[in-house]
């Protein structure tokens, strides 16, 4: 089973077990859409929670979740990840891709170099950049837009991209 990580749970909301929530959804409130959240502990646990209340609030949100009865246990659960099964998001458009299905995969560039495999994704001031990771341990970080995303071919493993290596 895959799982992707939609958000992070912080600290607590009031007495009452509410908690913010950094929502990694576009739009954020999109989250509030599942249900059942699976929460990855910082233990590596897993628990299963359902999703009773949620609203934005400020730059985020703030939910209650089954279970979470106050302020202690609501304490317990900040910095869980909130994650979904792969299977369990929607369908994508057309050159749309979830990051979660491009992490491992192999990089190259239009003149057939290769740069490594996709490591994670950074969310920057001027938009999202591809982190490619060498063996070696080197790392090219790509703006991963449609402009040097050239293609992504999932079922080969590979993306090619149009992005020199002399500019690391």
């Amino acid at each position: 089973m895959r799982w992707v990580q939609l958000g992070r749970l912080g600290a607590p909301y009031g007495i009452k077990g509410w908690v913010h929530v950094e929502s990694h959804t576009e739009p954020p409130e999109r989250l509030l859409e599942y249900p059942v959240w699976s929460l990855r502990l910082r233990s590596g646990e897993r628990l299963a929670r359902t999703l009773r209340e949620g609203r934005a609030h400020g730059s985020g949100l703030v939910v209650q979740l089954e279970g979470v009865a106050d302020r202690a246990a609501a304490q317990q659960l900040t910095g869980a990840a909130v994650e979904v099964e792969r299977a369990a998001l929607p369908a994508t458009g057309a050159r749309e891709f979830y990051r979660a299905d491009l992490v491992g995969l192999t990089v190259s560039n239009l003149e057939g170099a290769e740069l490594g495999t996709v490591s994670h994704f950074i969310d920057a001031p001027g938009g999202a950049l591809m982190v490619v990771r060498e063996s070696g341990g080197r790392e090219h970080w790509v703006p991963a837009g449609p402009q040097h995303l050239r293609q992504v071919k999932l079922e080969a493993g590979a993306i090619v991209v149009d992005w020199p290596v002399e500019l690391d």
